[in-house]
């Protein structure tokens, strides 16, 4: 992991960011313009839109549609938030297809190591899985950030990202941000969270993540929240 050093020209750039709130959650994230190199004075994230291929997470309850699609269309407005921001950002997976290469067995494995090799390749200040929740009990809803109780930091960055969706107007009751044991939280030594964005099992919710104007709401959410902790890191 990189240290992180921020300049004064950053920090008051973040400041304007977190002041301009949601009128510029509403400019965001339509271009998002490819970075055509690395600015090294600017922090990377990685955006990690978690499945694909064979492997499509779970299923709207109502509209049956994958987790996997709707983790990269988020993912993709999340990216497009930083770009167009003046950060470096990567995405893990920027198409439908999974990353294991072949789907023999343990594809799943080769999967992770690949997501593994594209961070620490990134040279990543922060991580952000992207995800979408399934629970057996239908009334359950809202977004849930899980981070690796071993880091402070991550704490840190799923409690900034976490505030953010709970303050969505759309939230029916605050969630709040847990432990988690998954690899994606383990990878690297990066900030990490894994933003499970809501319950598909969940009718309502479910009708809502399979809306363009909800999905940019929770992509700027997820944004707001890790600029807010850069801001607060620097």
């Amino acid at each position: 992991m990189k240290t992180l050093f921020i300049k004064k020209s950053f920090t008051i750039a973040i400041s304007v960011i977190i002041i301009c709130g949601v009128c510029l959650g509403a400019l965001v994230g339509f271009s998002a313009k490819q970075a055509s190199k690395i600015n090294p004075k600017m922090p990377t994230i990685v955006v990690d839109a978690g499945h694909g291929g064979i492997d499509n997470g779970v299923q709207g309850v109502s509209s049956g549609a994958d987790e996997s699609d709707i983790n990269l269309a988020i993912a993709r407005l999340v990216k497009g938030n930083f770009i167009n921001a003046g950060f470096n950002c990567v995405m893990t997976r920027t198409t439908e297809a999974g990353l294991y290469g072949t789907t023999e067995k343990g594809f799943k494995a080769r999967d992770m190591q690949k997501r593994k090799q594209i961070i620490q390749e990134s040279n990543a200040d922060l991580v952000i899985s992207i995800h979408q929740n399934f629970c057996p009990l239908p009334s359950k809803r809202g977004g849930t950030v899980f981070f690796d109780k071993n880091s402070d930091a991550s704490n840190a960055l799923a409690q900034k990202i976490q505030q953010e969706l709970n303050n969505l107007p759309q939230t029916v009751k605050p969630n709040e941000a847990l432990h988690g044991d998954y690899f994606m939280l383990k990878c690297t030594e990066s900030p990490s969270v894994i933003v499970e964005c809501g319950f598909l099992s969940n009718a309502e919710e479910d009708k809502l993540l399979n809306t363009t104007s909800y999905r940019k709401a929770v992509a700027y959410a997820v944004y707001k929240g890790a600029v807010e902790y850069l801001a607060m890191a620097s």
